[in-house]
């Protein structure tokens, strides 16, 4: 009898860890509110290896800083005051200093219309702050 049971439970050794791990295999990926859809199912491959997103450009981070204080509750002046005294400290900022100054006019008519948005208008960037509210209005 000892025999017997030892054989048995050597085969059950070799045969259950090939089970369980087929068994959680099966379970894993036919779980019923997975959704196999191809566009929800994610694969790695060499193609889709992560590359290092490209850096923004000193203007790109510059705007987004200057929209994001215009956003949060900044009055345009005082964006406009930040713009400014970054084009001073940086000269090659001059470059992009007509865009950012538009952009922050046509985010300053979302946030406050029209007609109070052109109240803060100054020489920045010689018009470009008000082209920008007056792009945003037409």
């Amino acid at each position: 009898m000892t025999h017997t049971a030892r054989r048995i439970g050597r085969s059950l050794a070799l045969v259950l860890p090939v089970v369980l791990v087929l068994s959680g295999t099966l379970a894993v990926t036919m779980v019923p509110w997975a959704d196999n859809s191809p566009s929800q199912i994610l694969t790695a491959s060499a193609e889709d290896v992560s590359v290092p997103a490209k850096p923004l450009a000193a203007q790109e981070v510059l705007r987004d800083k200057l929209l994001g204080e215009l956003q949060q509750g900044a009055q345009p002046g005082e964006v406009l005051t930040h713009l400014q005294q970054a084009v001073d400290k940086r000269p090659s900022l001059a470059d992009h200093c007509v865009g950012i100054a538009r952009a922050l006019g046509r985010a300053a008519v979302e946030k406050y219309g029209p007609t109070k948005a052109q109240s803060y208008s100054r020489p920045v960037c010689d018009t470009s702050y008000a082209a920008g509210v007056a792009s945003s209005v037409q």
